[in-house]
């Protein structure tokens, strides 16, 4: 998520700030973020990590764009089934099969992936996982949510219980009602992460939605005064999440994101959010795709994708 990347590259570039005592060689010596046509794409991806079925695949996945001409921000949910044809396996697996095949290849592989379904090219990444999550939110105070449909998921799993005996026992219920909620680290991830609610909030256009709302929440919280001014708080958001965080951004980069993120601040613009779920279509064969549930990309896709962040 930007916010996570953009307060940490934040917290770490007021650290530097302190220590050097001039903005100006903060952003001076910066080295110029890769961009093409003005444009710097990140991949955000949460995965459950360790103690997690299915640790390291992609429960989530964030297009970023960054637009610097007028330093705004632009996101785009990929539901994670989504059939790579090239590689015969769902995008959300990209990142689980590159890490077999070494340290790094994971990042590269859902890269590729990601790539070959948008049609855009993905500069930077970053992988979070949901305790990293979790301690960011705690960290701030949480975020308030304006929940726009109340729903119930009976099928919530429970980490570590993945094989218990009865079934049931393997689940708790989720219920979220209407309207303004505080939420908690785990809390939100809950929110964020819900896939099987009865009726419409049980798809994953509909999970899109929900962690975008949980982007704008952190925006507004992590860009506020009382946070961006808090050494203590970026302190403590830059130490958690550097346990929490595996990325291909080299630090030459940091001080151009710090760069990037105080712009954005000033600007006070929004984030703009988009959906890719009118050019994805539900196959009724499955077999050749083994029998797995999967979500293929019509012609369109690539190039609403290019227009929306474009525009």
């Amino acid at each position: 998520m930007l916010v996570i990347l953009i307060s940490f590259f934040l917290g770490l570039g007021i650290w530097y700030f302190r220590q050097t005592s001039t903005v100006v060689q903060v952003v001076v010596d910066a080295k110029p973020l890769i961009q093409e046509s003005g444009i710097t794409n990140l991949v955000i991806l949460g995965v459950g990590g360790e103690g997690h079925e299915g640790g390291d695949l992609t429960d989530t996945i964030l297009i970023v764009s960054l637009r610097h001409k007028d330093n705004s921000v632009k996101l785009l949910s990929v539901p994670r089934d989504i059939w790579v044809d090239s590689f015969k396996i769902k995008i959300n697996a990209a990142y689980h099969y590159g890490n077999e095949k070494g340290a790094g290849e994971g990042i590269k592989l859902a890269r590729t992936a990601l790539t070959e379904v948008l049609g855009i090219p993905i500069h930077y990444s970053a992988v979070i996982n949901f305790s990293g999550f979790i301690k960011l939110i705690d960290t701030i105070g949480g975020v308030d949510i304006v929940v726009q449909n109340s729903f119930d998921d009976y099928k919530y799993p429970i980490p570590g219980k993945e094989n218990a005996e009865p079934e049931s026992d393997r689940y708790e219920h989720l219920h979220f009602d209407a309207g303004n909620q505080h939420m908690d680290g785990i809390t939100a991830l809950k929110f964020a992460r819900s896939r099987h609610a009865l009726g419409d909030e049980g798809t994953d256009f509909a999970r899109g939605k929900r962690q975008q709302q949980i982007i704008t929440a952190l925006k507004n919280k992590m860009l506020s005064n009382q946070t961006i001014f808090n050494l203590s708080t970026l302190n403590q958001i830059k130490n958690s999440l550097q346990t929490s965080i595996d990325t291909d951004i080299s630090n030459d980069y940091i001080r151009s994101f710090f760069e990037f993120g105080l712009l954005y601040k000033t600007g006070g613009s929004d984030i703009k959010s988009g959906s890719i779920e009118n050019y994805l279509t539900n196959p009724k064969n499955l077999k050749p795709f083994g029998g797995a549930w999967v979500l293929i990309p019509n012609d369109d896709l690539k190039d609403y994708v290019a227009t929306f962040l474009a525009e």
